[in-house]
């Protein structure tokens, strides 16, 4: 399974983007591992996702990406060197797995060089050519990634492609008995792939030794290398997905290959979308496998520690058993090691030698006479005798009696015996401890496999503001801040829309885009109480505000004489209509089709019950943002029985939280299915 770009990749991934990414503004960019940046990249009426990984793709992305609550710091950097920055080109250098964008930025001209060779890397290079930051410094042969060092390119390991003339291909001869298709990935540095591809297009043996080309050949070969650039510079490419006949991903290609023509292909418009798509496939089931890895070789570590500690307990048992055996025989040879122990000391109170001694015992011994039979061996330093009683060696210590001996082995038992049970507990916590690694290992990885690369969900235009479909189907927008009030009226109001606007200083305007049809007084009431909601008698935990509308003509930026307006702000001339005591309430709701990511809408109660599958009216209160949010969420899910993955939980919430009025809040009653 592919797992890294190739040059050719490269090449067709550039081209597309040069259509799609030249001119945008890179809104934020976002971490979202290790080794993987997220460019948010914004251009009229279109927002963009350029992913970046460190030594494995480039493209832009249609799905969710999870984002860390806490920004590392690469990605802090980037973001204060290029956030709002206008992305001005984008190319590959020199036909390596190099990508490199250039960035307008308030600090000048910056570019962010990515690296798909090895494990890869990601470099911030400033107006002046220096590394500002780089999301892995490293020192090398031939060129250092360190901060403020002038930024260098590796040497070229091919010559460029896309530079090369046909005399050029008559060098391929210079590389002797070695096979046409080693000398070609090595003369341009291409891959395997794409060697034995040229020369099937060509038709040229791979095996063919390079002293052996004729001209007619090398022309072949470099009419098929041209012939595939050409379809890549030109954007005339085929991409497609190759599938094995399991149904597994097995390449990602920008044209049609020779060596994949049995398979099953699944072509794609961009190759950008083809990237994405395999990609965030096998990412998933690589998440599966690497966390399979993980807790597999937890779990074989506490299997060690298990097996560690019944070795030990078995040697517990057989100390116990033993020291109360030697205590038991001790009582039951009592006066036969009384009287050995006896005669050693009268010997040497006798004024004998302990060899003398010994050697007197061990003439009776070979007599068989007892208690001398029970004699071993005689440790004259430590003063121990060792006896075999019973086929039982163990030590007496002369310097205490017989009882006393016998008395410390029954103590050593029980000191193994707590020693035993201290095991016992220890493999019983090992025991817990495996059995819930098993569990978990199952919970979590029936839950990575339960987690599918999630779509991104379209934004429309009108989705930087506050948003909602009428129950009669009429767009409402609303500001959310004082920049969308100014963009709302400046941009965006026509002479024949209703503006709503609750009788508030700060509240944020709200328009029904009428397209020149008559809405009813249902749709004017929700629109009167979108702009109740989210008024600042929200936060202020008002029961109830009044709202009133008015025509676009009455509204202007036109200020008083002597007085100034601020940004957001507008002058209303002229009769209002009055909506009185607006309940302060609207509704969260979901709609779910089928595979689709499921949508969270928000407004009034009748019109989002009108549209979505499930919803739930909240009111002002005292329970913070995130919390209702999660509150919601879980009312949402119980309702629909929606099954989810931790991933798509979060995405859920986020969106959510983007219909919350601005302060805390609370569920009013329960969820209604629609």
């Amino acid at each position: 399974m592919k797992t890294e770009l190739s040059s050719f990749d490269v090449a067709a991934v550039v081209s597309e983007l040069k259509q799609r990414i030249i001119e945008t503004r890179i809104k934020n960019i976002y971490q979202t591992s290790r080794s993987t940046i997220l460019l948010k990249l914004h251009k009229p009426n279109e927002q963009l996702q350029l992913l970046i990984e460190a030594g494995r793709r480039f493209h832009l992305t249609g799905y969710v990406h999870e984002i860390p609550s806490k920004p590392p710091a690469f990605c802090m950097a980037l973001r204060k060197y290029l956030r709002n920055g206008r992305i001005r080109e984008v190319f590959q250098h020199d036909f390596e797995r190099i990508a490199v964008v250039k960035v307008d930025t308030k600090h000048g001209e910056m570019m962010l060089i990515a690296e798909f060779f090895g494990e890869g890397n990601i470099i911030l290079v400033g107006s002046d050519g220096r590394i500002v930051q780089a999301l892995t410094y490293r020192k090398m042969r031939d060129r250092n990634i360190v901060r403020n060092e002038v930024f260098v390119y590796p040497p070229s390991r091919g010559k460029n492609p896309f530079k090369l003339k046909l005399e050029d291909m008559e060098e391929l001869k210079n590389f002797g008995e070695t096979s046409v298709v080693t000398a070609l990935t090595r003369f341009l540095s291409i891959g395997g792939l794409y060697a034995e591809e040229i020369l099937q297009r060509a038709g040229v043996q791979k095996a063919t030794p390079c002293k052996a080309l004729t001209k007619t050949q090398i022309k072949r070969v470099f009419e098929a290398l041209s012939q595939i650039l050409s379809k890549i510079s030109r954007g005339t490419i085929e991409p497609a997905i190759i599938v094995d006949a399991e149904g597994e991903y097995v390449d990602v290609t920008p044209l049609r290959l020779v060596k994949y023509e049995g398979l099953k292909h699944v072509p794609f418009e961009s190759f950008n979308e083809a990237l994405d798509e395999f990609y965030s496939k096998t990412t998933s089931k690589q998440k599966v496998a690497v966390l399979s890895e993980k807790l597999t070789a937890e779990i074989e570590r506490q299997e060690r520690i298990l097996e560690s500690q019944r070795k030990a307990l078995e040697k517990a048992k057989q100390r116990i058993e033993r020291n109360r055996r030697i205590g038991d025989l001790i009582y039951m040879h009592m006066h036969e090691l009384r009287q050995l122990i006896d005669a050693m000391k009268r010997g040497k109170e006798h004024g004998k030698t302990w060899e003398e001694i010994v050697s007197e015992i061990q003439s009776r011994k070979r007599e068989e006479k007892k208690p001398e039979a029970f004699f071993e061996s005689f440790d004259q330093k430590q003063l121990i005798l060792n006896v075999s009683v019973e086929n039982m060696s163990f030590p007496l210590k002369l310097r205490k009696t017989v009882q006393e001996n016998a008395a410390s082995f029954y103590a050593r038992a029980k000191k193994a015996e707590k020693k035993l049970r201290g095991i016992m507990e220890s493999m019983r916590k090992t025991e817990e401890a495996i059995e819930k690694l098993r569990r978990k290992s199952a919970d979590e990885l029936r839950e990575t496999e339960k987690v599918k690369p999630l779509k991104a969900v379209k934004r429309e235009w009108y989705e930087k503001f506050r948003w909602f479909r009428s129950s009669e189907g009429f767009l409402v927008l609303g500001g959310r801040d004082a920049a969308t009030n100014e963009m709302l009226i400046k941009r965006h109001m026509e002479p024949q829309d209703i503006v709503f606007h609750a009788d508030l200083i700060g509240a944020p305007f709200v328009l029904i885009k009428t397209e020149g049809k008559t809405p009813s007084e249902q749709t004017l009431r929700e629109a009167a109480e979108f702009a109740a909601a989210y008024s600042k008698a929200w936060k202020q935990k008002l029961a109830a505000v009044d709202v009133y509308w008015v025509r676009p003509e009455q509204v202007s930026k036109q200020p008083p004489s002597g007085q100034y307006l601020t940004k957001g702000a507008f002058m209303i001339r002229g009769k209002k209509t009055y909506y009185k005591k607006i309940p302060l309430k609207t509704a969260i709701g979901i709609i779910i089709r089928g595979k689709e990511t499921p949508r969270i809408i928000g407004g009034p109660t009748s019109a989002i019950a009108k549209n979505a599958d499930a919803y739930v009216e909240i009111a002002p209160n005292d329970t913070p943002a995130g919390k209702l949010a999660e509150q919601i969420l879980q009312t949402l899910i119980r309702k629909t029985r929606l099954e989810t993955s931790k991933q798509l939980r979060n995405f859920l919430v986020e969106e959510i939280r983007r219909f919350l009025p601005a302060g805390k809040g609370k569920i009013i009653g329960k969820a209604k299915e629609t």
